[in-house]
């Protein structure tokens, strides 16, 4: 998908951790960002006010 399946031996490997840890960030704090917006009205729902 990004090409890194070329990449081999320890630079192979650093750029793969490396991929992971910035997909694992944006996934953080994407879902920190729609928990904060969403969060207070689906809490509301979900208790009947």
């Amino acid at each position: 998908m990004f090409g890194l399946e070329n990449a081999a031996g320890p630079t192979g490997a650093a750029l793969l951790i490396g991929v992971v840890l910035v997909e694992a960030l944006l996934l953080y704090v994407g879902y920190g960002a729609l928990e904060s917006v969403l969060g207070p009205t689906i809490a509301r729902a979900l208790r009947g006010d």
